[in-house]
């Protein structure tokens, strides 16, 4: 089955772009200079970032339903990011490298199930879990830290 798997839209982190670092604190947020690579992957373009870039860690809602399953987590924005990546049937490698929890979803944000899966099998799993008509759309989580990773959903 087509899917489409689409990192965060920049316009929401926009306004931590440049702030001083007692700014970033007064909302909660972080700026870090990379200095590995992996270790810092972007929601918004779907990377891992290059050492010597800025990254800005701070808690995002990814899941705004109201429902026991609301969630917020930590997560890596490059700051200065201005295109969210999106693509069909495409795994970018910030996932691919992972282990990844992937949680589906019905309209109403009820989870109607999970699994876990290396990064490297996904397609199967998005498969199985997009083929239950139930479901409206899939989070991939990083299952380590347990961070938001991305949205899939039918294409």
């Amino acid at each position: 089955m087509a899917f489409r798997l689409t990192g965060l839209d920049p316009a929401q982190f926009e306004h931590l772009y440049g702030l001083d670092d007692d700014a970033l604190s007064a909302v909660g947020a972080r700026r870090y200079r990379v200095d590995k690579a992996p270790g810092f992957p972007d929601r918004i373009e779907m990377r891992d970032l290059e050492p010597g870039e800025s990254a800005i860690l701070l808690n995002h809602v990814h899941q705004p339903a109201d429902t026991p399953y609301r969630a917020s987590h930590a997560i890596f924005v490059r700051e200065g990011a201005r295109t969210a990546y999106a693509a069909i049937d495409r795994i970018p490698d910030v996932i691919r490298i992972r282990p990844i929890s992937l949680r589906a979803f019905d309209s109403a944000g009820e989870m109607v199930d999970a699994d876990l899966v290396d990064g490297q099998a996904i397609e199967g799993l998005i498969d199985r879990f997009l083929g239950n008509r139930v479901v409206s759309y899939l989070h991939a989580h990083y299952a380590k830290r347990g961070c938001y990773a991305a949205r899939i959903e039918r294409a």
